[in-house]
């Protein structure tokens, strides 16, 4: 009998070799799969998208929810070589049409009950507007789409993948590019067992909780990663921490993916509803996306035990390792480089420091340069000093190799794992005749890592006050997703500014920090 790494691993060979092994075992639409119905249903829409005339190459954008949907169209794309942008279901309709415009998108996919928002989108580049699991004016169902196609596997099959969008900090929408093979998808697929065995994720064995945003890069290449090794997904719609235990007991999870901030919503669960259930079967939880606090870490591995597993990094590419034991030798740190990446801290001229010594944290890959902001040439080269690129942040490494991230030289909020660019929110609030200037910042929150705070001086004729900030914040609602908004608006005299009119964040950061801050809070 085979080892369970000696079979052939990967969605469409699972597929093919054990077609009822059970691929979705929970969703919020509570559909469930066998990865036999899963490949079939991808089949058929790369046949009904061929049709409607996209090509390997072009590029699908959609806003879908937590559920199958997602899987089915990112793996319809996997093997039909589209380019994929999944977008985060909150932006807002300015927003979604910025990243598609800026993608040369030639379709979109949207849920039913985001219509009003997917009415907004226009897009020159956009031939295919399709409406899912129900209908928008103006858009052909994915059920019509797909009629009368067939769900064999396609011919002609091409490699494809996601290009991740993210704010950055200049405002604009920023997304990856990379060129991928032009492999055989099955072989492709069957890649995930690399990635799955760096990770402890045991081939046909267990259940993959899907707990964070599908839209998330990390989240995505962890239920896909644990799809690809033949572990049945249990696929969260809204997290709730309660629920999240729910499922885990339900399905004997062994493996997920979670953000900090869903580590402190299961922390403050009253004791008696945190052991009240058996999760016993868990054996690996990936954290990634933004800090954890060393005291919830702890608390969490207390909890659960040794499984807490951390990454750095980003969509340009994977950085580090924390496995839970060694965070416990090392408690802080992001880990240690990943095979075939180096990890570098340089100074400000680019030269390389020394253990423990405090600079940017840069990363080379083996081979060199493998990617680029799309259409954004001046950002690629920002981000890169040769073949290394950095992710804007600040730490040092120390003489075993391990890397610890202190700052980012960005000024990237970073809120539940989401990253927000104070620019945005900038230029949004800048826009009110009321604000003469303004800075948005991240503040400390015990919840969401970091919350978004305004700082504004007024502008002539206007006066600080409780129902301003209000209005404030109501403008900003009304062009801008929530989560994106600031939590408080504050009034200061002046901002600090240098000469050359370059705001000091780190200054007015460290002033609310200390609790020095002079403004006035509403």
């Amino acid at each position: 009998m085979k080892h369970p790494w000696d079979r052939r691993l990967g969605v469409w060979y699972i597929a093919e070799d054990q077609p009822h092994q059970p691929a979705v075992v929970e969703s919020p639409s509570s559909r469930t799969l066998t990865f036999e119905e899963l490949a079939t249903r991808a089949h058929q829409l790369v046949h009904a998208l061929r049709a409607q005339g996209l090509l390997a190459g072009d590029i699908v954008a959609y806003a879908l929810p937590n559920d199958i949907d997602m899987l089915i169209w990112q793996l319809a794309a996997g093997e039909s070589g589209l380019r994929t942008i999944a977008l985060n279901p909150a932006l807002s309709s300015a927003e979604i049409r910025d990243i598609v415009d800026h993608s040369g998108a030639k379709c979109i996919a949207v849920d039913h009950r985001y219509a009003e928002r997917a009415v907004e989108i226009g897009g020159d580049t956009i031939a295919l507007r399709v409406a899912v699991a129900g209908a928008i004016d103006g858009f052909l169902t994915d059920a019509d789409l797909v009629a009368g196609h067939p769900a064999t596997m396609p011919e002609d099959r091409h490699f494809g993948g996601p290009i991740p969008y993210s704010s950055g900090t200049t405002g604009t929408p920023k997304g990856v590019w990379r060129e991928f093979p032009d492999i055989d998808p099955s072989v492709a697929a069957d890649q995930n067992k690399l990635f799955a065995r760096a990770f402890q994720f045991l081939p046909m064995e267990g259940c993959h909780l899907v707990a964070a945003g599908m839209h998330h890069g990390g989240c995505q290449g962890f239920y896909q990663g644990a799809l690809g090794v033949g572990q049945a997904l249990a696929i969260m719609g809204k997290f709730d921490a309660e629920q999240a235990l729910v499922m885990i007991e339900r399905h004997r999870v062994s493996t997920a993916y979670m953000v900090p901030t869903q580590f402190v919503r299961l922390l403050r669960l009253p004791e008696a509803t945190r052991t009240k259930y058996d999760l016993s079967s868990l054996q690996v939880v990936v954290h990634s996306a933004a800090p954890c606090p060393i005291e919830i870490k702890r608390q969490m591995l207390e909890w659960w035990g040794p499984v807490i597993w951390e990454t750095y990094g980003g969509m340009e590419g994977a950085a580090t390792i924390a496995k839970p034991y060694r965070w416990l030798e090392h408690p802080g740190t992001v880990g240690r480089a990943v095979k075939g990446m180096k990890v570098m801290i340089l100074d400000d001229e680019g030269r390389e420091l020394g253990p423990n010594e405090t600079g940017h944290v840069y990363m080379e890959p083996e081979g060199g340069t493998s990617w680029q902001y799309r259409n954004d040439p001046e950002q690629t080269a920002a981000a890169h000093r040769g073949k290394a690129f950095t992710l804007g942040d600040i730490g040092h490494i120390d003489e075993g190799g391990f890397l610890f991230i202190s700052d980012r030289a960005k000024d990237l909020i970073i809120s539940g794992g989401v990253n927000i660019s104070p620019a945005e929110v900038e230029g949004v609030l800048a826009g009110h005749p009321a604000v003469g200037d303004v800075a948005v910042i991240g503040i400390p929150d015990a919840e969401w890592g970091e919350q978004v705070k305004a700082v504004v001086e007024v502008a002539a004729a206007y006066t600080p006050s409780a129902a301003l900030a209000s209005e404030l914040i109501a403008h900003c609602r009304e062009r801008l997703a929530g989560y994106k908004c600031p939590r408080s608006v504050d009034f200061t005299d002046a901002l600090p500014r240098t000469d050359t009119g370059k705001l000091y964040k780190r200054q007015l950061r460290d002033e609310y920090r200390k609790g020095t801050a002079t403004s006035e809070h509403f």
